[in-house]
């Protein structure tokens, strides 16, 4: 007698290895290739094994299309239990889009950017004494974050408080040569950048030159930014 499997599944498993016969090594590097060139998230070789063929190996075809793409604008990197397809390191600069973001000043930037232009050195002190309100860190971070104004000489006054001057950046921004060229009351009225009622409540509503006078102390021209040096 000859010797039987001890049971059927051992005597099918011979025959079910060889219904399936695997894809050609390249036939499973390509569909490797596709696998990772859809799929954003890194696929590990279990789920590669998952979507080939049965008696593909991912593993065996994942290898051999990494060395198929050294020194290509892309390469098959190992990204932590798996792996994905990724621009070249050293051509990384040309994913790279510049944009040009446009954000504007609140009142509060603008009011506190014109005082430390036409009174500078100033102090935040003296900001808030002439707005009349407190100025918030974050008008002043915002400011000093677009190179508009920047830190300057601290004041011999008790505390030596830090004052705050314009920079070059802003000069160049807006064509000027100095501080000494910035645009006078009449100027900043001509262009409409001023209001020319007074303030309400004021009392001088009715006075002709009353804005002047409610005016005049914010936008008293100051010092040159470069004699802060």
């Amino acid at each position: 007698m000859t010797d039987r499997p001890e049971t059927d599944e051992t005597a099918d498993q011979p025959i079910r290895d060889t219904l399936f016969e695997a894809p050609p090594e390249a036939e499973q590097e390509r569909m490797v290739e596709a696998i990772l060139f859809a799929t954003a998230d890194p696929v590990t070789v279990a789920e590669l094994n998952a979507r080939m063929p049965h008696g593909a190996d991912g593993a065996v075809a994942v290898q051999a299309l990494r060395k198929r793409y050294e020194g290509r604008g892309i390469n098959v990197v190992r990204v932590g239990e798996g792996w994905a397809i990724r621009t070249a390191p050293d051509l990384g600069f040309l994913m790279q889009k510049e944009t040009v973001e446009t954000r504007k000043l609140s009142r509060a930037a603008i009011e506190t950017l014109a005082i430390v232009a036409y009174h500078q050195p100033v102090t935040r002190a003296e900001i808030e004494e002439i707005r009349g309100v407190s100025v918030s860190r974050g008008t002043v971070d915002q400011l000093l974050e677009l190179d508009w104004i920047r830190f300057g000489r601290r004041k011999m006054t008790p505390g030596r408080p830090v004052t705050f001057v314009v920079t070059p950046h802003f000069l160049n921004h807006f064509g000027l040569e100095s501080a000494r060229d910035l645009p006078g009351l009449k100027d900043l009225r001509a262009a409409g950048l001023l209001d020319n009622r007074p303030p309400p409540g004021t009392g001088m509503e009715d006075e002709e030159d009353g804005d002047d006078a409610g005016q005049v102390d914010m936008f008293r021209p100051g010092e040159d930014p470069q004699d802060d040096e």
